[in-house]
């Protein structure tokens, strides 16, 4: 898989701006799937400000909390790399746990 876009490889958990527009996305097979391709499958949701891969999971972060609704409720379960991926809306508190939305 290639893709072409390039963003940051911060997705921010500090800025209360931007606590409601990152996406978890789990299941993901990072063995095959690398970072410029979770830019191309979830740009069409929104501009990406940052995206982070880590073995097995990825976090997205929008510019706003409708792109990442969005990117949740589009491509939840869709199966990439022979795995359906886990998404869910997240948000970071303060006390440095992440907590998974289930819309």
């Amino acid at each position: 898989m290639t893709g072409k876009i390039q963003t940051s490889n911060v997705t921010n958990k500090n800025d209360p701006r931007s606590l409601n527009s990152r996406v978890f996305i789990g299941n993901l097979n990072t063995a095959i799937v690398k970072k410029t391709d979770i830019e191309v499958i979830f740009a069409k949701y929104g501009r990406i400000v940052g995206c982070s891969v880590h073995k097995g999971f990825a976090f997205v972060q929008y510019i706003s909390e409708r792109n990442a609704r969005a990117a949740v409720a589009g491509e939840n379960a869709r199966i990439i790399a022979g795995q359906p991926l886990v998404l869910s809306w997240c948000i970071f508190h303060l006390t440095g746990l992440y907590k998974l939305q289930d819309d």
